[in-house]
């Protein structure tokens, strides 16, 4: 009779990040202004990377895959939560939810690994500059990035595989502004430790591997360049690592504490306060910090500006 009377879940609430109607209308304008100048910052550098030849590098290769993958993450949560802060109705069916959580873990699996894959290439070059042609070749390029975007997809199958295997019996309130898988997993029925262990030992796996390849590699950069007796070289590599490792501080960080590190229940809000982080600002952040103080990227503009100029 007790196992009648569940009623399995069909669709999930999603709470938002505040229940106030004027901090809902003012986070719509600052998250609209957040997700417009996110979509321009990543549409330019894939358009420069592609228009422009002195681009055609390992470096900006990795970094437009990059600003692809980020536009796809946004994407995947920042319309929907500006409708609910329109509308206040933050209801998603359990295959919206479920498609929701796939997305954003798969866009953002990929970006873990394209972070260690670019501290590698920057480490090569560097460190390696005899070796560095033929060790990034195009086709090793290709390989490198098909490799990233394999990896995230199945490590996001398999974690939403896992979760969505269980079924939701209890509440259908979610206390985020998107249906974050480890979130969702904590209103599913049943013994959920099993499914808990290999989620967080796949989410481990996908974090720290990349996590300790950009450590390993930036420990032989730094070594490198202390060694250095020229100005102007360490000028150069600082500048070229140094935005990198600011987007490798910001994300790795927040995603962490998030996926790796166990979430207590006494701090509700914590969860979503963590995913504004690398969901909002972080994403925001990484076409401005590659771009501000990027020459090539400067000159690119200056040529694409000049050129539009004359065609008009």
């Amino acid at each position: 009779m007790g196992a009648e009377n569940i009623t399995s879940v069909k669709e999930f609430i999603l709470l938002g990040l505040t229940s106030h109607r004027g901090t809902q209308l003012l986070l719509f304008g600052v998250i609209l202004i957040v997700y417009l100048l996110t979509l321009l910052g990543n549409l330019l550098i894939i358009t420069l990377v592609w228009a422009d030849s002195q681009l055609h590098t390992p470096m900006y290769f990795f970094l437009s895959n990059l600003a692809g993958m980020e536009i796809g993450f946004v994407t995947s949560t920042l319309p929907q939560m500006l409708a609910h802060l329109v509308t206040g109705n933050g209801v998603l069916s359990l295959t919206r939810c479920m498609l929701q959580g796939y997305i954003a873990l798969y866009t953002g699996s990929v970006e873990c690994l394209l972070l260690g894959v670019m501290a590698y290439d920057r480490y090569l070059a560097i460190c390696c500059p005899l070796l560095y042609a033929r060790a990034m070749s195009k086709f090793h390029q290709v390989l490198l990035a098909t490799t990233c975007w394999i990896t995230g997809f199945v490590f996001s199958v398999t974690y939403v595989v896992c979760t969505f295997r269980h079924s939701f019996c209890g509440s259908s309130l979610i206390n985020h502004f998107m249906c974050e898988l480890p979130v969702v997993l904590k209103l599913a029925c049943g013994d959920t430790k099993i499914t808990k262990a290999i989620v967080s030992g796949l989410s481990a796996f996908i974090v720290l591997i990349p996590l300790s390849i950009i450590l390993s590699s930036y420990g032989f950069i730094l070594n490198t360049v202390l060694h250095m007796r020229s100005t102007e070289g360490w000028r150069k590599a600082f500048s070229t690592c140094g935005s990198h490792l600011t987007v490798v501080i910001l994300f790795y960080g927040t995603v962490i504490s998030m996926y790796v590190i166990p979430q207590p229940d006494s701090a509700p809000d914590r969860n979503k306060e963590i995913a504004v982080f690398y969901l909002i600002v972080t994403p925001l952040l990484n076409p401005i910090i590659y771009t501000l103080r990027n020459k090539d990227i400067h000159s690119a503009v200056f040529k694409m500006v000049r050129r539009w100029g004359f065609e008009q």
